[in-house]
């Protein structure tokens, strides 16, 4: 991964740590701080509490904070305080012994069915599907009565029992983590299963095992304190938090000051570890969407002393013009430049190549002119003008107004533009009402989407429409995209790899098409490619980008023929030919 590389998530081999800008969100942070202050606390419970657990003192019964007693005392003149803190340890004891078995049994049963699938998996649906299906309460309430009111006991069956939801969720993530390159190259590797879900399956899954954690948590907490209120789970007069809600609903009339503090306490880390839990489940959709922290958009960019930038005159005639442009892409460690103060024009009638190896910034360029950047990403500097008009800062709505009619994009892999569930037509209809100029019916319609797949090259463009994308060859599916983004007729056609993935004489008929749809129709094309012999083929000039950076920029002839930087003279010496009869290329 090169300096300008967008930032991504890894999801093998790299263990990403799932509170990893936790310490951003407040209520989160706020939150965990005080499930682990409590908890401490309880722990501590010998050092810190005043007085012991069930010391009474009548004299002082049901009094208020003093010195002595920080909380008060409760009826029977115990004080409150240290009743609170050793209360809290057979109801932590209980939530993470329902929690222990609650992760290891869901993530084990989970991962199985999910990566193993087959009979292991019908097997183990079929038991959760038994397990979600027997009443919790009352299997918890016939084993207190069998083990004699055990809180081990009764919280070691709500774990086994909620095991099963956790295990469902894990089973359908791994399913679709199963599925990745990543998982198939270690395979080929030759790792066995055991080792792959180990390694590969189980730290992709722990972001959304903690998530779960948390919420269980709460329900736990809720579940063994009612256990406590009811004297099932800690018989008095030992304490407990449910316990002393109990004992204070008995003299609530008299002093609700007593139920106040044991509930609110029990309240307020239910909060606590819902809070938590939703926090953790906002970091991973960041993480998942490639950002590791915020990155608020900029106002327009502040151009140099008597630079044009500061006006929205482009300093250029052309269709597009692009000056001092940078863009950057939030990461915990804070904000990562990948594209830093790039500036061309492209004008009607031309190609225009943007070059550059992979991690280059070139297609992040592209898709930021769209405003189509991926959440974390933002135009921190310079502007851009489409037809005079500048594009840099517009709100969605307007930017929404220009895509597909002033400027459209064909995407590097075709078959993400399509929906496979709708066919051809259905798709390019939608798309000619949204940004075409078509009056009429049905039937409009339908003349105007054979009129793009016939420009396009394709024969048979009724058979074509009726068709989805999976019934199409690579090279159809790609000039199907460029047809859907000739709709809007636009004035600029961002092309991001349109040969990817497709064989030589595919790839020559795609570059032949967009040759003769600049003929025709006198739009500019940028073409977004690695492939030197692309660009010589078919671009007019072309500019060379290296880490965000531009760092050769001419007519196609000078830069093949007469290239000036280091960089540039590399990619052409790196670029195979057939005409070499010897030596290594580099």
């Amino acid at each position: 991964m090169t300096a300008a590389d967008p930032p991504v998530p890894v999801r093998s081999r790299t263990r990403a740590n799932p509170f990893t800008g936790i310490w951003r969100r407040p209520l989160t942070a706020a939150a965990l701080a005080l499930v682990l202050a409590i908890t401490v606390a309880v722990i501590l419970a010998p050092l810190l509490a005043p007085h012991p657990p069930l010391a009474q003192d009548l004299l002082h019964a049901r009094s208020g904070p003093s010195a002595s007693h920080p909380l008060g005392t409760d009826d029977l003149g115990r004080d409150v305080l240290s009743r609170l803190l050793f209360g809290g340890r057979p109801a932590l004891t209980g939530v993470a012994m329902a929690v222990l078995v609650y992760a290891v049994l869901g993530m084990s049963l989970g991962v199985l069915a999910g990566y193993l699938r087959g009979w292991t998996d019908r097997v183990i649906v079929a038991v959760l599907d038994v397990m979600l299906s027997v009443p919790a309460i009352i299997l918890m309430l016939a084993v207190l009565a069998i083990f004699s009111q055990s809180n081990t006991a009764a919280m070691l069956t709500l774990g086994f029992l909620a095991s099963a939801g956790l295990a469902r969720i894990i089973r359908s993530s791994c399913i679709a983590l199963r599925e990745e390159l990543f998982v198939d190259a270690a395979k080929v590797s030759g790792l066995g299963p055991a080792r792959i879900m180990a390694r590969h399956i189980f730290p992709g899954l722990i972001g959304q095992l903690l998530v779960q954690v948390c919420l269980f948590s709460g329900i736990a907490l809720a579940v063994q304190t009612g256990l406590g209120f009811l004297g099932l789970a800690t018989p008095p007069p030992a304490p407990s938090w449910g316990g002393m809600v109990g004992e204070a609903s008995q003299v609530m009339q008299q002093d609700p000051y007593l139920l106040f503090v044991s509930g609110g306490l029990i309240g307020l880390m239910s909060v606590a570890f819902g809070l938590l839990g939703d926090g953790l489940r906002d970091l991973q959709d960041d993480r998942r969407r490639g950002t590791g922290g915020r990155l608020r958009r900029p106002l327009p960019a502040t151009a140099p002393q008597g630079a044009a930038e500061a006006t929205d005159t482009p300093p250029d005639a052309g269709v597009l013009v692009v000056r001092d442009y940078s863009i950057a892409f939030a990461t915990p460690q804070g904000p990562r430049t990948v594209v830093d103060s790039v500036g061309f024009t492209v004008n009607a009638g031309e190609i225009f190549g943007l070059v550059g190896e992979s991690g280059s910034g070139k297609t992040v360029t592209g898709l930021s002119l769209l405003g189509l950047l991926a959440p974390g990403g933002a135009v921190t500097g310079g502007s851009a003008w489409l037809a005079g008009t500048r594009i840099t800062g517009l709100p969605e709505r307007a930017l929404q107004r220009i895509r597909g009619s002033e400027i459209a994009l064909v995407s590097q892999e075709p078959m993400v533009a399509l929906d496979p569930n709708f066919t051809i037509g259905s798709q390019l209809s939608e798309v000619i009402r949204r940004t075409g100029d078509v009056k009429g019916g049905k039937d409009a319609v339908r003349q105007r989407i054979r009129e793009l797949l016939t420009s396009v090259h394709l024969r048979d463009p009724d058979d074509i429409a009726r068709r989805h994308p999976h019934e199409l060859s690579g090279g159809m599916v790609q000039r199907v995209v460029i047809a859907m983004a000739l709709a809007g007729s636009p004035k600029v056609l961002i092309a991001d790899e349109p040969t990817t993935a497709l064989d030589v004489t595919v790839q020559a008929g795609i570059l032949d098409l967009l040759r003769s749809l600049r003929d025709e129709r006198g739009m500019a094309i940028i073409l977004i490619t690695h492939d030197l012999g692309v660009v010589a083929d078919t671009c007019d000039r072309a500019i060379v980008m290296e880490k965000g950076r531009i760092v050769e920029e001419g007519p196609v002839e000078d830069i093949f023929y007469r290239p000036r930087h280091p960089y540039t003279k590399k990619l052409i010496e790196s670029t195979p030919s057939i005409a070499t009869s010897e030596g290594r290329i580099a």
